[in-house]
């Protein structure tokens, strides 16, 4: 007779069990546990505003640093443009992520976020590296600019990519694609801040090497920053376990329910930027109630852990004996 759990506060869940004369569950059982509850925040306005704002920014920016011949406009202008395209990566993810699954992508397009937060951090590295390669060769023959153009034009980035960036600053923790629009933004913002400070100190000093030296610095502390972006964004592409997610806490949690005496193949993975996934084969006791073992785990994890889509697998001590005893005939 099979036995159905259903989990209807976030999604739904099934459970197949066949017992038999003693209560025991000689065939494997699967539990799939869907969260809904979860779904992507909308940025759509925020893109929006933060790609007109950047591309009029990009054009004042870039026409002010050719006038007053400074590199530090110059490089941001075109980190900025960098930016724009950034953003409109962010936004055709997030777009992309909504998209429900079908018969060719069962899973929907959720990976596009992780794609695009990989790609943000790629273009941000390639633009500060351009921004640094610049500065090494103007130090060489570092030129007299305008002190007050650059604060002015930069001052106005500021206010710009700082409230760009506070529009996605609430979905920067809980989703990776958000994290690199708000990484680009907040970059931007720190790097209008150093031109702000280089033309301050030019019209104090009259260092002509202020600019190209605040453009290095500048650089160096934004790969810092993104270092970790990318580091995330790959390390989810390669279906790592997602950070904020420690594996052994899942096992214990899983191995602490009651008729559970053991599991393994326990896997956990990103679907995309805000969507985890699990997979587990869990070993009941020979009197353990599987529908009720199903229903504790799919919400041990969900609750536990923010793990929304889950398939586990129920099976016997003495089935998952066997198909130890069979795993280590092949091996051998």
């Amino acid at each position: 007779m099979a036995k159905h759990q259903h989990d209807d506060h976030h999604g739904h869940g099934h459970g197949h069990g066949h017992r038999h004369g003693h209560g025991q569950v000689h065939a494997p059982a699967k539990a799939h546990g869907h969260g809904h509850g979860h779904t992507p925040a909308n940025f759509d306005r925020a893109f929006a505003i933060g790609i007109t704002l950047n591309i009029a920014f990009v054009a004042v920016e870039a026409y002010y640093g050719w006038r007053v011949n400074s590199l530090a406009l110059l490089a941001d202008a075109g980190h900025n443009l960098s930016d724009v395209a950034g953003l409109v990566l962010a936004w055709g993810a997030a777009v992309a992520a909504r998209r429900q699954a079908d018969a060719r992508h069962t899973y929907g397009w959720q990976r596009a976020g992780l794609l695009a937060a990989l790609a943000n951090a790629l273009l941000l590295l390639v633009a500060m590296g351009s921004l640094a390669w610049e500065a090494v060769q103007r130090l060489g023959a570092p030129e007299p600019t305008q002190g007050w153009t650059l604060i002015a034009v930069a001052s106005v980035g500021i206010v710009i990519n700082g409230l760009t960036a506070l529009m996605f600053m609430r979905g920067s923790q809980g989703d990776i694609n958000i994290r690199g629009a708000f990484v680009h933004m907040a970059a931007d913002a720190l790097v209008s801040l150093g031109v702000v400070l280089g033309g301050a100190l030019y019209l104090w000093q009259g260092w002509r090497w202020i600019d190209p030296v605040m453009s290095l610095g500048i650089a160096t502390v934004i790969v810092a920053g993104t270092w970790g972006l990318l580091r995330q964004s790959v390390h989810l592409l390669f279906d790592g376990v997602p950070d904020g997610i420690d594996l052994a806490a899942v096992r214990r949690s899983l191995l602490a329910l009651p008729g559970v005496v053991g599991l393994h193949d326990l896997h956990v993975w990103a679907m995309g930027s805000t969507e985890n996934a699990a997979t587990a084969h869990l070993v009941l006791a020979d009197q353990a109630n599987g529908a009720a073992v199903l229903q504790a785990a799919t919400q041990a994890l969900r609750d536990g852990y923010g793990i929304n889509h889950a398939t586990l697998q129920l099976e016997s001590a003495s089935f998952a004996a066997q198909c130890a005893v069979r795993h280590g005939e092949s091996n051998g």
